[in-house]
């Protein structure tokens, strides 16, 4: 039986970030990933600026990778009426082929152990966790953290509450060539969903939109959908008219939920969107992940260092950091997604916010945090 201090499921951005902060203090990390490097993931691709410190502090030169650098948001209605402000804090973006993939070689330069696996099984016994993979491989470790994703095999087998709840939702993400504005996030609503649209490295556009699947089933395909709902949005359309798709076709990824998880469930400290999904109109999520790994590692660190008395005080202490930074953000993320399921209140709210243009940076700062602090 294998043996590692930490096991990390999951090889996302949240996972990576944790392993390297853990590996960076001393300590055996094990990441169990099922996919290769680098991969392509339905995501927004858009970072704010609250997470640099915490990433200038893990020597995570992004810079390397040239990220766009971006200053402005830029919304519009469904019927395309439109309103630009400035992002308080700002952010940059960069696809998550491209990140993931450098996490994951700095994770390995750190000494950290990949394995390439699925997983089977999480046991919690006698204060030690025993993990079983596809492939008869078992593990033991003092601590799990889950960064398995939005929704999981592992989510079933815990038969976590929230995977039992059908969701409405699905995404829709593509990879483009085209002219749009280097410093802008562009996030545009339209019938039953919202498209954001950015630009990552090598001048590349991502496209990512959030579509209602009871208004996508009346179409064949996704090409249809987007012609036929999503470009009723001018906006949009004007998009899409001057772009060309360089994946072979775009990505989706269904039954994404925003409801309520747990933070630490069957004594795994869950991070990133394993522990909560905030709503991607609220564009930080990949933020939110990397925060989440923070406060996770230095725990763990306490943890296993003996600077918390019990595994109970380290859980209630995740929860509670947990719920202070990102409970009030994924409480608004639910009320848009409940809105955007209103078409009438929707295009209501959303061209009051045109009216109004103020109304937007109070938004983004109910939904964003500020830039992380901490004792280096």
């Amino acid at each position: 039986m294998e043996s590692s201090e930490v096991i990390i499921l999951g090889g996302g951005l949240a996972g990576l970030t944790a392993a390297i902060h853990l590996s960076s203090k001393g300590f055996q990390v094990t990441v169990i990933e099922k996919n290769e490097y680098p991969k392509h993931k339905v995501c927004g691709e858009y970072i704010s600026n609250e997470v640099l410190p915490y990433l200038n502090w893990l020597k995570l030169n992004l810079e390397e990778l040239n990220p766009t650098k971006i200053t402005k948001l830029q919304f519009s209605s469904k019927s395309g009426k439109t309103v630009t402000t400035t992002l308080p804090l700002g952010g940059f973006g960069i696809s998550r082929y491209t990140l993931d993939n450098y996490l994951y070689q700095k994770a390995i330069k750190n000494g950290c152990h990949v394995v390439r696996e699925t997983v089977e099984k999480v046991v919690f016994n006698d204060d030690f966790f025993t993990i079983n993979t596809a492939n008869g491989i078992e593990m033991k470790s003092k601590i799990v953290l889950g960064a398995f994703g939005k929704r999981s095999t592992i989510d079933q087998k815990m038969q976590r509450k929230f995977i039992k709840q059908k969701s409405p939702w699905l995404a829709v993400k593509g990879h483009y060539k085209g002219d749009f504005p280097d410093d802008i996030v562009g996030l545009h609503n339209f019938k039953g969903g919202y498209c954001g649209v950015s630009k990552v490295e090598k001048d590349i556009v991502n496209i990512c939109y959030l579509a209602d699947y009871d208004t996508f089933k009346n179409y064949k395909n996704v090409e249809e959908y987007q012609i036929s709902v999503v470009e009723n949005n001018p906006n949009l359309k004007s998009i899409f008219e001057n772009m060309t798709l360089i994946f072979e076709k775009p990505l989706t990824i269904s039954q994404i939920s925003f409801a309520k998880k747990q933070a630490v469930d069957n004594h795994i400290l869950m991070i990133g969107d394993t522990a909560g999904l905030i709503h991607p109109l609220c564009g930080n999520g990949m933020a939110m992940a990397i925060h989440s790994a923070k406060i996770a590692s230095e725990l763990v660190s306490k943890y296993l260092k003996k600077e918390l008395p019990s595994r109970q005080v380290l859980e209630e202490q995740y929860t509670k950091e947990w719920n202070f930074n990102f409970k009030q953000r994924l409480k608004i993320g639910r009320w848009l997604s409940s809105l955007l399921q209103k078409p009438k209140l929707s295009e209501a709210s959303l061209s009051i916010v045109t009216l109004f243009p103020f109304l937007l940076p109070i938004i983004i700062n109910k939904t964003h945090g500020k830039s992380i602090s901490f004792q280096y």
